[in-house]
């Protein structure tokens, strides 16, 4: 099988590729061999890469610069996913894209449902959802992965934030009314992995069945802030050296930012569980996980 992976050089598309690459030709192009902030170059390039599923966790996921920069995001995460939704009804091929909790305003306490009404409060949040919907509009197979607080060993995340600040700082001030699963880059990948290796012999017909949005997260929730405790307790249990003395808990309001987040980033597993039959592991464990690959690094 062909598969053509976007987004090779960020945290989901950097775990998967060598999971895919185990069974299958991966074709996984540079940034300017697939350019998602050009929609319209993206019809030739399918074309041409003659693809058997496309796997697209490539985004523009600058959550804050996306409120000045909304047509740049608009034009990589909905009119972009479009084309190659559009692209692969047509030639009858499998797509696999991914999307985030920021689709959702952050109400109440219960965790999120695939079919849970969205109410982004971002730009960046806005334009995931339009493009999740033009991926169902198109009406091929397809599968959508909503997740949630991404972060891998590798790369800007929160999780490298947390690691220098906690080697620079002896206060770190982390927003503790933010609730979520924090879930590691290559959680996703695992799960995307074991979906497609229990599917591989009808993949068109399988994802036509079971298409539209499933949800992938870590199990268990916790707040920004028990996550970087987590993250230091993990660094300090492995004889890292820190300066870091305290980790304050504060509110949203008092850590503004120019895009407004989600409170309630809980999503709920019932559907990965039941029809995928696939249960992730915790945050807890996930990120013993991530940090042992940064000590053995």
């Amino acid at each position: 099988m062909r598969i053509l992976l976007t987004g090779t050089s960020g945290q989901v598309g950097g775990a998967l590729l060598p999971l895919l690459q185990r069974n299958d030709i991966v074709l996984a192009p540079k940034r300017d061999e697939f350019d998602l902030s050009r929609p319209e170059t993206l019809t030739e390039r399918l074309a041409a890469l003659k693809p058997d599923l496309i796997v697209n966790p490539a985004a523009y996921t600058a959550v804050d610069r996306a409120e000045d920069e909304r047509e740049l995001a608009f034009r990589v995460n909905a009119e972009a996913a479009a084309v190659m939704a559009q692209w692969a009804a047509q030639h009858g091929v499998p797509l696999i894209h991914f999307s985030t909790d920021y689709v959702f305003d952050g109400s109440g306490t219960e965790p999120w449902r695939e079919d849970s009404e969205p109410r982004p409060l971002s730009a960046y949040g806005a334009s995931k959802l339009e493009g999740d919907s033009a991926i169902i509009a198109a009406g091929g197979a397809h599968l959508i992965v909503r997740t949630s607080w991404v972060y891998a060993a590798k790369g800007t995340n929160f999780l490298n934030t947390i690691v220098r600040l906690a080697k620079e700082r002896e206060e770190l001030r982390i927003v503790a009314d933010q609730v979520g699963a924090p879930t590691s880059a290559s959680v996703i990948a695992d799960t995307i992995s074991e979906i497609l290796s229990a599917r591989r012999s009808d993949l068109g017909r399988a994802f036509d069945q079971c298409k539209g949005v499933v949800n992938v997260a870590c199990q268990g929730e916790t707040s920004w802030h028990g996550f970087a405790a987590a993250i230091v307790a993990g660094l300090a249990s492995r004889g890292a050296a820190l300066n870091v003395k305290r980790i304050i808990p504060i509110r949203t309001d008092e850590f503004p930012t120019r895009a407004r987040r989600p409170a309630n980033s809980r999503l709920s597993l019932q559907r990965l569980c039941r029809e995928f039959d696939v249960s992730p592991i915790s945050w807890d464990q996930a990120i013993e996980r991530e940090l042992d690959l940064m000590t053995n690094a």
